[in-house]
């Protein structure tokens, strides 16, 4: 299994959105370095849920049950793609950007050294430092 950290603006797409609608395709990425770790996603991969621009914290794992297939967003024949993800449970603690850049161990972690990229991956070492952080026990 991969690890993963997916970033949504929550006043577009909330983790509470997330959890009303269970299973949902993670659409509108328009970056190809997003696009290429979309395709690397595979079926039982999880992902951290990141709020981004307001709130700036983790604040959920998601998983991913359907690989990458055409953005339904996207005109037809870009090379633009989705995969679904449905959500596994919420960051009982929300772990904020600042507790990450402050954390060590996470220095080299991609949301710190690729702020912008909307999905990045996250190595097993981070995944449990972040999950530790967060108070999540098995995710």
């Amino acid at each position: 299994m991969a690890y993963w950290l997916v970033k949504s603006e929550p006043d577009a797409y909330s983790w509470d959105q997330q959890l009303a609608d269970g299973v949902t395709p993670w659409t509108g990425v328009r970056n190809h370095s997003a696009k290429l770790n979309l395709l690397a996603m595979k079926r039982g991969d999880r992902a951290f849920f990141y709020h981004s621009n307001i709130g700036k914290e983790v604040v959920g794992v998601v998983e991913v049950v359907r690989e990458a297939f055409p953005d339904p967003t996207a005109e037809e024949g870009s090379p633009w793609v989705s995969v679904d993800m449905k959500a596994v449970a919420p960051m009982p603690k929300p772990v904020t950007l600042a507790a990450i850049k402050a954390e060590a161990s996470l220095a080299e972690i991609a949301l710190v050294r690729l702020s912008r990229l909307s999905v990045q991956p996250v190595s097993a070492a981070e995944w449990k430092a972040i999950c530790r952080m967060g108070g999540l026990k098995a995710a």
